[in-house]
C-alpha cells in the first residue's frame, strides 16, 4: 500500500496505469464495452503491482498521496467486481479519472520513508484505516450514483444504470456498515497499542488526525443509528454520509497534506 521509489519499473508501471485509466475515462463513450473494461483491468493490475512493490520494497514510504492511491485502487476493485454483476453500471469514467489522478499524485508526492524502528502494529493500523477509506469511498461513489439515478427517475428519464435504485441504496449502506467496523477497529488498535505505535508513553496520540477520525466515527454512528431507528433515506442520509467521509478524508490525508506539503515536515 506504499508507492515504490522512483525506479525505472515503478515509473513504467505509473505511466501504464495512468494511461490505461485515462484511456478508459476519456474514451468511456467511444470505446466498446470490452475495450473499456480491458483498459480498466490493465490499469488496476499495474496500479496494484505498483502498490505491492512499495509495500515490499527496500525503502517503504507513506503519505497523503499514497493513501489516496490505495483508496482509489480499492474503489476500482469494488467497481471491477460490480461491473460483472451489473454490466451497465456507468461509473467507469469517474473512477478511471480518479485512478489516473491518484497514481500521478502518488508519483509526485511519494511520502516520507518509514522509520526502521516503526512498530509492527503500525502496518495493521494503517491497513485497517486505509481499508475503511476505500469502503467509505465506494459508499460515496454509490451514494452519488444513487442520487443521480433518483433525480433522473423523478424527471421520468431512464436511469440506465443496470441496477435498481433500492439495490444501489442497499449496497451503499453495506459499504458504510463494513467501513464503520473497520474504522472502529482502527481506532481500537490505536487506543490499545498507542504507546507502541507512537512511542509517546500515551495510549492515544490526540492530534488533528485522531480528532477528525473520532468525529467521522461519531458521524457514521449517527448515520447508521438514524437509518436503523428512524429510517433515514435519500438526501438526508447521503448528506450525513458526505459529512462523515469529508471528516475522514481530513483525518489522515488532510493532516498529512498539511504536514508534508504546507509545513514540509516528515513522519
Amino acid at each position: 500500500m506504499i508507492l515504490a521509489s522512483a525506479s525505472p519499473l515503478g515509473l513504467t508501471l505509473t505511466v501504464v496505469a495512468a494511461l490505461a485509466y485515462s484511456v478508459s475515462a476519456i474514451g468511456a463513450v467511444r470505446l466498446g464495452t470490452a475495450t473499456a473494461k480491458a483498459a480498466v483491468w490493465l490499469a488496476w493490475l499495474a496500479h496494484g503491482i505498483l502498490l505491492a512493490m512499495g509495500l515490499f520494497g527496500t525503502e517503504p514510504r507513506f503519505g497523503f498521496a499514497p493513501a489516496l492511491s490505495v483508496t482509489a485502487w480499492l474503489i476500482a476493485a469494488v467497481y471491477a467486481i460490480e461491473s460483472h454483476l451489473y454490466p451497465l453500471l456507468q461509473t467507469r469514467w469517474a473512477l478511471s479519472a480518479l485512478g489516473a489522478a491518484a497514481v500521478l499524485l502518488a508519483m509526485l508526492f511519494p511520502g516520507s520513508p518509514l522509520h526502521a524502528t516503526a512498530s509492527p502494529w503500525l502496518p495493521l493500523h494503517w491497513a485497517l484505516g486505509i481499508a475503511s477509506y476505500g469502503l467509505f469511498g465506494a459508499a460515496v461513489v454509490h451514494a452519488w450514483f444513487m442520487t443521480r439515478a433518483e433525480e433522473r427517475f423523478r424527471l421520468a428519464a431512464d436511469p440506465d444504470s443496470g441496477m435498481p435504485l433500492l439495490t444501489i441504496e442497499r449496497l451503499t449502506f453495506r459499504f458504510v456498515g463494513v467501513g464503520f467496523l473497520l474504522l472502529s477497529a482502527t481506532l481500537l488498535v490505536g487506543l490499545l497499542f498507542g504507546t507502541q505505535l507512537y512511542g509517546s508513553g500515551r495510549p492515544l496520540k490526540w492530534d488533528h488526525k485522531t480528532a477528525f477520525s473520532v468525529l467521522s466515527w461519531l458521524t457514521f454512528a449517527v448515520l447508521l443509528v438514524g437509518r436503523a431507528r428512524f429510517g433515514w433515506r435519500g438526501k438526508r442520509a447521503v448528506r450525513v454520509l458526505y459529512i462523515g467521509a469529508g471528516l475522514l478524508l481530513l483525518a489522515y490525508v488532510g493532516s498529512r497534506f498539511v504536514m508534508e506539503i504546507v509545513l514540509g515536515r516528515t513522519l
